[in-house]
């Protein structure tokens, strides 16, 4: 007997000889040159085009995670170029492999973390005793809380303030970010040390706000960050510095073990 087979199906785009439809849009009539990246970014991942609003606040938060200078994740691209200068797409595909919890895709773990403890706070909930439950739960558990603290930024991550000024300025500014902000105070007064909210962080809560799944979330993150990766590619073919790197970490590396010129 046949198993039932489920249909396949995709309602992203299709092409003919003549004509190419993304989310059902004409791409060279409705597309280029009338929407910008991020728009694209947008209508590919919700099927709709955003507001004007919308727009402002998606196109602030992946321009926030294309560069921060000199990362593992850049690291890591230029080293594999080096090696491999062939394959431009491995070294990019290199720096995104380390996006996870630690470094970019810990606005996964905000965004998820704000939706489970809201989601059965009831329409008038308590953030204060919410936040401190999220606070107190995961150090009871020994885990970092995402999305708060950073080792170069304090005691404010300056692209936090910037990226929440915007989401007030275009109607998006709501209890996610209201319950982020409060969890990072919570935080602060239970280590007594500084944690404000980071970028993921706020990006994690304005995502909730746009109510993307939290699963997609790190997606944000990875396209974005793939273009500061090209950029970082392009600068080490023109001015390298990987193989330095190389050679300075082995020598201090196995300077203990070494014998002495």
């Amino acid at each position: 007997m046949a198993r039932n087979q489920k249909p396949i199906r995709s309602d992203i785009a299709w092409s003919v000889s003549d004509r190419i439809e993304v989310r059902g849009k004409d791409l060279p009539g409705e597309i280029l040159g009338t929407l910008n990246l991020g728009d694209v970014a947008y209508l590919q991942l919700t099927g709709s085009m955003p507001t004007p609003e919308q727009s402002r606040v998606f196109n602030a938060i992946v321009i926030t995670l294309v560069e921060h200078g000199i990362t593992p994740s850049s690291l890591a691209a230029r080293l594999t170029y080096a090696g491999a200068p062939e394959s431009l797409q491995a070294a990019v595909a290199a720096g995104l492999c380390g996006l996870g919890t630690v470094f970019v895709g810990s606005m996964e773990g905000a965004s998820r973390m704000i939706y489970e403890a809201l989601e059965n706070a009831g329409e008038t909930p308590d953030l204060e005793a919410i936040a401190e439950s999220v606070v107190t739960d995961y150090r009871s558990r020994g885990e970092i809380i995402p999305g708060i603290g950073h080792p170069v930024h304090k005691p404010i991550d300056p692209r936090t303030p910037r990226l929440f000024e915007i989401a007030e300025e275009n109607g998006m500014y709501g209890i996610h970010i209201e319950l982020m902000q409060k969890i990072a105070r919570a935080a602060e007064r239970a280590s007594g040390k500084q944690l404000p909210v980071n970028a993921t962080g706020a990006i994690g809560a304005i995502c909730c706000e746009f109510g993307f799944p939290w699963k997609i979330v790190r997606g944000f993150g990875v396209m974005a960050r793939a273009i500061g990766l090209v950029g970082h590619i392009l600068e080490e073919s023109e001015n390298p510095m990987a193989v330095e790197i190389w050679q300075r970490v082995e020598d201090e590396a196995t300077a203990h073990i070494r014998p002495q010129a």
